[in-house]
């Protein structure tokens, strides 16, 4: 069973990954709830943090029930990262994970998330030095490469490793694809397959299905998966991947009453923590996957979408729910 420093988990675990403006602590309780068995705050400014960013300060607000739970912060910048680790830990997550893999361009430009990918000692010895500032176990998740004509990440995982890190999460596809195409795997199994390698590989990209995870698992031999887009207002998807892997079947989905009563106390968690204004608007884009494959639904998704009144959202979960109580959801 993989490890994380002192951190014990299941046979091929679920992590949650951090995903800008969706893995807050309202959708990290949901799946946890529903059998994530790691969590991941969404990605954190190093700049931010050091300047005292209200949106940045704000992304470390983690609570006990999800735990274990990895801060996961991105820069390019030594200082900014070392001062970043200080404020981190006063938080007190399980881990700390560099973010060496996002591919937005405001982001690559300043040379930070998968820009890093241009220059691999950089990103080994800002590595390095942050596994030398702190107790807490620092993990990595990044690309493929910047480029077809760039992959080394057999040789960027050892070297990651060498100077310990502990974890290693491994997006298939390059900066250039950005999320265009299919995420290849081959590349990350050949990571793990190294025999210089002893820390978890877990693999991140089009984990979309059950079968998806089994295959990540079986075929590719990796220690976990990392789940991002699958999971977006279907946070069921972690329980409905562990049904799979136990009894070879498809979980049934969740029902009207199920779907609606998670989208109430998501939209509630949501407006606690951030206020109603932010937490009306950034709880709008899982309501699509809350609700997929229902007919004649547009009128009720545009209501949750363009409402700015959470009252408003409110009625039109009840509105779904009296319409569309009994709809009988499939695969």
């Amino acid at each position: 069973m993989p490890k994380i420093g002192d951190i014990q988990l299941p046979d091929f675990p679920l992590l949650l990954a951090p995903m800008e403006d969706v893995s807050d602590p309202p959708f990290r309780a949901l799946c946890k709830e529903q059998g994530a068995d790691v969590v991941y705050t969404e990605f954190i400014s190093s700049e931010g943090l050091i300047r005292d960013a209200a949106k940045s300060v704000m992304k470390l607000d983690i609570y006990e029930k999800e735990r274990p739970v990895g801060i996961q912060i991105f820069g390019a910048n030594l200082d900014s990262m070392l001062q970043s680790v200080e404020i981190v830990e006063k938080s007190k997550p399980d881990i700390i994970d560099i973010n060496f893999g996002c591919p937005v361009k405001k982001v690559v430009s300043k040379g930070a998330g998968a820009g890093i990918l241009k220059d691999i000692d950089l990103m080994v010895s800002l590595t390095k030095a942050m596994v030398e500032h702190t107790k807490l176990p620092i993990t990595v998740k990044t690309r493929l490469g910047w480029d077809s004509d760039s992959i080394k990440i057999v040789e960027v995982a050892e070297r990651l490793q060498d100077v310990g890190c502990k974890a290693i999460a491994i997006h298939g596809r390059t900066r250039v694809q950005m999320y265009k195409g299919e995420a290849d795997w081959k590349p990350i199994a050949q990571v793990k397959n190294n025999q210089r390698m002893h820390i978890p590989v877990f693999g991140n990209g089009d984990v979309d299905t059950p079968e998806a995870a089994v295959k990540m698992r079986d075929e590719y031999g990796l220690d976990g998966a990392m789940i991002g887009r699958a999971s977006i207002g279907y946070p069921w998807f972690f329980n409905e991947v562990k049904h799979f892997f136990e009894t070879g079947t498809h979980k049934a989905p969740p029902t009207m009453p199920e779907r609606v009563e998670a989208a109430r106390r998501h939209l509630q968690m949501s407006i606690d923590w951030k206020g109603e204004k932010l937490g009306v608007f950034e709880t709008r884009r899982h309501y699509t996957n809350y609700f997929k494959g229902i007919p004649n639904f547009k009128e009720h998704r545009m209501k949750m979408v363009t409402s700015d009144d959470s009252v408003d959202v409110f009625a039109a979960f009840d509105e779904v729910l009296q319409k569309f109580g009994d709809y009988q959801f499939t695969r």
